[in-house]
């Protein structure tokens, strides 16, 4: 929202210069042409004529209140310049001929003063100052300028208060479609995850319990050993956030952990944490590659170090620091949650030990663990290469 409310003022900036130029030039057409103005008096309204554009642009960019008391004053400057420099009877031609001027140019900053009160308090001022002196040059307060004028700044006002207030209503109408859309999405991929789930399932688990349950009928044991070790394999796939593709009924192609690099291994955890919630930011380097053995044990126990960051830590936020060297692959998995007292820890709870440590142990690494209350975590993963 704090995006579309800028937006909405640079749009009314925008406007304001456009409207002010606009109805500034056709102001000086109309004055240029009227020929009733002396030369003095003349180029000094344009003079200042030329410095309220100029304003009007240097407004459109930032929307300064200085810039707006620079436009009144010199369209109140180039007013006073013609009014006062011709003779009484020429004054009624004259103020229609600036009746673009004193009703547009001078009114337009009255769109883009919201939050600006000073700014408004002077435009509407100078209002004040513009029909007090359109009907003096006139005579008259039924006259065609001063009724084109005072036109002109109820017209500006309107817009200004309907843009205003049209914005913000749009604004809050795209959001909530948007909100519904993504709504809507997170459903289809939920739906379309759960049917490839149950797909999955159906052509590997399901169908070797099915053989099992039937004491594999027609089927060798040495083939019942090899699709239990395929469906074995395609689980601790899914449990390090892969996502087989089926080629065929009953048969997922998978790419072989010894040829993959451990970056593209890592990505996969990294969207399966962001899928719930939890910004992983990598550093380091990637391109390790590592033993099938070792690398599930390393991504498991890094997977294990992520989901403790995201039910634990108290934020949304984790980073993972990947360093190697010719023995070993080291990740240090951080965060800047509220931490705990490790001496606190009771020895009961075997999750970081067994899920983390021993997983690495057993393949030759070791895992460390560092936290105090109130300054985060790090756990410091080792796996041989």
């Amino acid at each position: 929202m704090e995006f579309i409310a800028q937006e909405r003022d640079r749009l009314l900036r925008a406007t304001t210069r456009v409207v002010g130029i606009v109805c500034a030039l056709i102001s000086v057409v109309g004055v240029v042409c009227a020929a009733a103005v002396p030369a003095l008096p003349l180029v000094g309204a344009l003079l200042c004529i030329a410095a309220m554009v100029a304003s009007l642009v240097f407004f459109g960019r930032s929307g300064s209140v200085w810039w707006t008391a620079a436009i009144l004053t010199t369209g109140l400057g180039s007013l006073a310049l013609l009014f006062f420099g011709v003779d009484e009877s020429v004054r009624p031609l004259v103020a229609a001929a600036v009746m673009p001027l004193a009703g547009g140019s001078l009114s337009a900053p009255l769109m883009a003063q919201r939050g600006q009160p000073f700014g408004l308090g002077l435009t509407i001022g100078t209002g004040a100052i513009v029909a007090v002196a359109m009907v003096w040059a006139t005579g008259t307060v039924l006259s065609t300028p001063v009724s084109g004028a005072l036109l002109g700044w109820v017209l500006i006002a309107v817009v200004a208060v309907w843009i205003s207030r049209s914005i913000p209503r749009v604004a809050r109408r795209i959001y909530s479609i948007g909100t519904a859309h993504r709504a809507e999405r997170q459903a289809s991929e939920t739906e379309a995850q759960r049917r490839q789930g149950a797909r999955l399932l159906h052509d590997t688990v399901l169908a070797t319990l099915t053989l099992l349950a039937h004491s594999g009928v027609g089927v060798s044991e040495q083939a019942m050993r090899e699709q239990a070790a395929e469906d074995a394999r395609l689980l601790r796939h899914l449990r390090l956030g892969a996502t087989p593709q089926p080629s065929q009924s009953g048969d997922y192609s998978l790419t072989r952990e010894e040829e993959s690099p451990l970056g593209q291994t890592l990505e996969s955890v990294k969207q399966r944490f962001g899928r719930m919630g939890l910004e992983v930011s990598w550093h380091g380097t990637g391109q390790v590659l590592l033993p099938s053995h070792v690398l599930d044990a390393f991504l498991l126990a890094l997977g294990e170090c992520l989901e403790n960051v995201r039910r634990h830590a108290g934020v949304g936020e984790a980073h993972v620091t990947i360093v190697h060297d010719n023995d070993m692959v080291r990740a240090m998995v951080t965060d800047s949650g509220v931490g705990f007292d490790l001496t606190t820890v009771s020895a009961e709870r075997l999750g970081f030990k067994e899920s983390v440590v021993s997983r690495l142990r057993e393949v030759g690494g070791d895992a460390k663990l560092f936290s105090a209350p109130g300054s985060g975590t790090t756990v410091v993963l080792e796996a041989p290469r």
